[in-house]
């Protein structure tokens, strides 16, 4: 436009003439809601003065038209198979609330089968603030999986936040043949789909709650240590609830929304416990 824009949101039969005071791409919508054939005429016009365009069918929130608007978007592509489509996701996306990882990925699976060209993506709800980012993963995975001919498996974690494909390696008798064969006094934590199991030399000990371990832990007078296991078995109680995957001194992963780890930190109780040891023997 003469503002220097693109793209002209939005545009239909009745306001179509604004399109030819503009050099932006007019995306056209229904005059009326939820009605096509008003659709149609503002493409018709289009394609026949040869003006691009973008045309969108506007996807309804949940009771409010969902179903039936995706029934428009089937119409629409199926009536014009070779022109540019947009599909807004907000109405979903932010006016729902669910996590937007499962509903991205659901509707870049329409958006994928539907061939539409474009996406109007937000996020203005807090519980949508990676919706974006989760966006653009979701259709990654949809365009190389239909690239593929696939099923959109095993292509990105990203849209995996809480639950993992395969989250116990281990059962709990592998643990246990493992635990054996430990000789020394550090501990290893690793969890099964049975719960939580903890082993040094000393023993190997199982819960699912990290409080009915720590009686046997016997790390009443290492406070270093001590503050090390109980964020390493929350994690791993956090893990074994959700069914994720569990790795002794690595932050679990949330797909998009995990946050950069500084590695550094779970050094810090190792060097304090020795300081706290070199301290009492002083």
């Amino acid at each position: 436009g003469k503002a220097g824009a693109d793209y002209l949101l939005s545009l239909s039969e009745k306001t179509l003439w604004i399109a030819d005071e503009v050099a932006a791409t007019p995306v056209l919508i229904p005059a009326k809601p939820h009605s096509l054939p008003s659709l149609y005429r503002a493409i018709e016009a289009c394609l026949k003065s040869g003006k691009p365009f973008i045309a969108d069918a506007i996807l309804d929130p949940i009771h409010f038209g969902l179903s039936n608007s995706i029934v428009r978007y089937q119409k629409l592509r199926k009536k014009y198979p070779d022109i540019q489509i947009m599909m807004g996701i907000g109405n979903l996306t932010e006016l729902t609330d669910a996590d937007t990882t499962g509903i991205n990925a659901l509707l870049f699976g329409l958006i994928s089968e539907l061939d539409i060209n474009a996406v109007l993506a937000t996020s203005v709800s807090p519980h949508a603030v990676n919706a974006i980012t989760e966006a653009d993963i979701a259709r990654r995975i949809m365009y190389a999986a239909k690239q593929d001919g696939r099923l959109p498996r095993a292509y990105s974690n990203g849209l995996l936040g809480l639950h993992d494909r395969r989250p116990f390696t281990y059962g709990a008798d592998e643990i246990k043949e493992i635990a054996a064969q430990i000789k020394d006094p550090s501990f290893r934590i690793q969890v099964s789909e049975q719960g939580m199991h903890v082993y040094n030399r000393d023993g190997l000990f199982e819960a699912t709650d990290p409080f009915a371990l720590y009686p046997y832990l016997k790390v009443e007078d290492d406070a270093s240590h001590a503050f090390y296991l109980g964020v390493e078995l929350a994690r791993a109680q956090i893990a074994w609830q959700l069914k994720k995957r569990y790795v002794q001194d690595q932050e679990l992963e949330w797909g998009v929304a995990s946050q950069p780890f500084d590695s550094l930190p779970k050094i810090a109780h190792r060097e304090a416990s020795r300081k706290e040891k070199q301290n009492k023997s002083k």
